[in-house]
């Protein structure tokens, strides 16, 4: 058990690395800050100054120790575009993204999980096929398709929602939700369903499929000649043993909302950090660019982290890493 996750931290930390790595090479090759820095009347001397209070006059591995040590502590240089620093201004936009990703993700994998595992049991009736015709919406068109389908029926022909902006918002410190106020509830349904049905489809399919192959198991038939009910075979033995897999999926399918929620924030114009990032590719605000990239990196292994030490607590057969 120590072993596996030590093991897995150990991954995590090399994971980071080859994304710091990635991240700093964005400061080598993606324009010279110099430029950016620096207007045309820019002398040598000025270029030489600047250069050596950034550190570029160092060797390739000097600045990059000094980037992940910065990085460590927060500090991800200074926006280009804004002049302040690049972290306070990616934590400035954290909240509406993690208020979006989290209600899309409670919507994706309640609503799937309920929906696959009705198909599984209802294989042959209308509701499940009809279920399963209008999920392959979810999964042929893109994101950005359904958004604007979405906003115009709803925001444009009907009136009901708005199709851009958070709403009102409510302040508890650095943190700002809409959750509390009417227009931001009205804001968060559109982009919230927007960025879930993809992951709700694929959630919804996978429980089904694992849930069917669970209840052809010579285990169910026994409980059946046992005489137990249908709905203990199915909510006590079926489901927990269809769930032990969809764990290991719904995880990553969290940090994928978070990592992908820069179309539908761009449809709707949420201001998250997903449309800073678009708005920082379009300025070439280096800084900006590689504060996303790590903290989003950060959340990924986070977030893979905690599955694996969940799926070890589910799975006792991966203690020993003996299990598959």
């Amino acid at each position: 058990m120590i072993y596996s996750i030590l093991k897995r931290a150990v991954q995590s930390v090399f994971v980071l690395l080859l994304v710091g790595l990635v991240a700093f090479s964005m400061f080598r090759f993606v324009g010279d800050p110099v430029d950016n820095l620096l207007g045309q009347e820019r002398t040598e001397a000025d270029i030489e100054r600047v250069r050596q209070e950034l550190g570029l006059n160092d060797p390739f591995v000097v600045q990059y120790w000094d980037f992940l040590s910065n990085a460590a502590r927060g500090d991800m240089g200074v926006s280009f575009r804004q002049g302040r620093p690049a972290m306070e201004v990616i934590l400035e936009r954290v909240p509406a993204t993690l208020e979006l990703a989290l209600v899309s993700a409670t919507f994706a994998m309640t609503l799937g999980i309920l929906l696959g595992i009705y198909t599984a049991i209802h294989r042959k009736s209308w509701i499940s096929n009809a279920i399963l015709a209008i999920s392959l919406i979810g999964v042929s068109l893109p994101t950005f398709l359904i958004g604007i389908f979405l906003i115009y029926i709803f925001a444009v022909e009907l009136g009901w929602l708005p199709s851009f902006g958070r709403g009102d918002v409510v302040d508890f410190g650095w943190w700002s939700t809409g959750l509390l106020t009417w227009t931001g509830l009205k804001s968060l349904i559109l982009p919230a369903f927007t960025l879930g049905l993809y992951q709700l489809t694929l959630i919804m399919r996978l429980v089904r499929s694992e849930m069917s192959e669970v209840l052809k198991q010579d285990y169910i038939r026994f409980a059946r000649a046992r005489g137990l009910s249908e709905r203990a075979i199915n909510f006590r033995h079926a489901v927990k043993n269809t769930l032990i897999p969809v764990v290991t999926v719904a995880g990553l399918q969290i940090g994928s909302i978070i990592a992908f929620a820069i179309i539908t924030e761009t449809v709707f114009q949420w201001p998250g950090i997903g449309l800073l990032f678009i708005n920082s590719i379009q300025f070439v605000d280096i800084p900006i660019m590689a504060s996303y990239l790590m903290l989003i990196s950060v959340m990924f292994v986070v977030i893979n982290f905690a599955v694996d030490l969940l799926y070890l607590a589910i799975d006792p057969r991966l203690r020993d890493g003996k299990g598959a």
